[in-house]
């Protein structure tokens, strides 16, 4: 990706699909590194006649050499999904997997690629955005510079690879040119309308390197509701294992 760099920079790629391809890889790239790391986060989920109700998750992510990362959700509260866990392996080629523990059912649930359009747990949030976003996933195209809450940004439309089973058939972002953080997407269904729109806000930076949000705003346009997350006590490099990402300990999660 380095040698990829040196050979493309974003702001010299010789075509859109080279330049859009480039400033993604950019990205992935000042993100490497992190090794792990743990957050609380509030989901508020908003129905279209403004009732709100709040989910409090720990999110647990492991960075993986030569593939997607691993992460882990566990649910602590309202009592209806105390004790969930969500567990992704994400894969730069080909599916990920995916497993859901369900307490009230006392089972593993395997999510099937087939799914992963499906609203997770009730948000407006896909199985197939919460995944850890490969660039390997994706093919790309960059469209203008433009300003975005008054940063300089390049806007990159991205299509999915797997188109049979991706609930969209384009996606646009606005990447801000400075620290290449996604600031805006803008998500087009299967029939290429506008279906959803996410808006990050106040990145911190940890560790003088790795810049993560405080806050995701997901609104979907067609039904009138939205999704609020909410993160806070991000603590990297704790130490994590692979060991800590075991299906058959998703219901042992604590």
């Amino acid at each position: 990706m380095i040698l990829f760099s040196l050979l493309f920079p974003p702001a010299a790629a010789a075509t859109p699909e080279e330049k859009g391809l480039a400033i993604a890889r950019e990205a992935d790239l000042r993100d490497e590194g992190f090794k792990d790391f743990t957050a609380d986060l509030l989901m508020i989920l908003k129905n279209k006649h403004g009732q709100k109700s709040v989910r409090k998750i720990r999110v647990r992510a492991l960075e993986v050499a030569d593939d997607g990362d691993k992460s882990l959700n566990i649910f602590d509260n309202p009592r209806d999904v105390k004790g969930t866990a969500f567990l992704t392996f994400s894969h730069k080629q080909g599916d990920d997997d995916q497993w859901l523990y369900l307490p009230a059912l006392k089972r593993v649930k395997r999510i099937s690629s087939r799914n992963k359009a499906g609203s997770f747990m009730g948000s407006e949030f896909a199985y197939e955005d919460i995944s850890s976003q490969e660039v390997e996933k994706y093919t790309y195209k960059w469209i203008r510079d433009d300003i975005y809450d008054g940063r300089e940004c390049f806007v990159v439309e991205r299509y999915p690879v797997d188109k049979k089973n991706s609930g969209y058939t384009r996606q646009v972002s606005w990447i801000d040119k400075g620290e290449y953080r996604l600031w805006k997407v803008e998500y087009y269904d299967r029939k290429n309308s506008l279906l959803k729109t996410l808006t990050v806000k106040e990145y911190q930076q940890y560790l003088d390197k790795y810049w993560r949000p405080d806050q995701m705003y997901m609104v979907n346009h067609q039904n009138g509701k939205s999704t609020d997350l909410v993160w806070s006590k991000y603590k990297f490099q704790v130490g994590l294992k692979v060991r800590d990402f075991n299906k058959n300990s998703l219901k042992r999660a604590r």
